[in-house]
């Protein structure tokens, strides 16, 4: 079985998901001033940065960029951000990632945010998978998926084009 035979979503459904959780975004925060856009490094902060140019282009909300650093591998290494706390206090913020996995990354991201108040705390992932082993789950979500432990997801994000797939 070829990696192609695997794809979840192709570039086209890529793009509609993130569109679709960009208007979701919009929505929940359209009375608010602005939004942070947290994405996680790496491909989470990727699909931040294109919610964040969705979202400018559809609403007259501001969408703040941060990147959350997060050493996968060792979680419970310090988390930073690219932004200063007194940049996202007291305002809406959403902390994505590209997939919900075993909610590890989410969970220690979502810790680093509860030291600050927030004014609105929500989560989106593209893929959302369910063998959460922490109750964390993706407010904004483009697929759920319900795989063995054994498969992986990955997202390759190119200059115009985005896979998913099944490995």
């Amino acid at each position: 079985m070829t990696v192609e035979s695997n794809i979840i979503l192709n570039t086209v459904q890529v793009n509609q998901k993130i569109k679709r959780i960009a208007y979701q975004i919009y929505e929940s925060n359209s009375n608010e001033k602005e939004v942070v856009i947290a994405g996680i490094v790496g491909n989470g902060y990727i699909f931040a940065k294109k919610l964040v140019e969705i979202i400018q282009e559809i609403s007259t909300l501001k969408a703040t960029i941060c990147q959350v650093n997060i050493n996968k591998k060792k979680p419970l290494e310090p988390v930073s951000t690219s932004l200063e706390v007194k940049d996202y206090k007291n305002k809406s913020l959403v902390l994505v990632d590209d997939v919900l996995n075993s909610g590890t990354t989410l969970i220690y991201g979502v810790k680093h945010f509860l030291d600050v108040p927030l004014k609105r705390f929500k989560t989106a992932v593209l893929v959302n998978r369910n063998h959460k082993k922490y109750p964390v789950k993706a407010d904004f979500k483009g697929i759920s998926l319900s795989t063995s432990i054994k498969e992986h997801i990955q997202i390759d994000f190119l200059d115009k084009e985005a896979t998913a797939y099944l490995i």
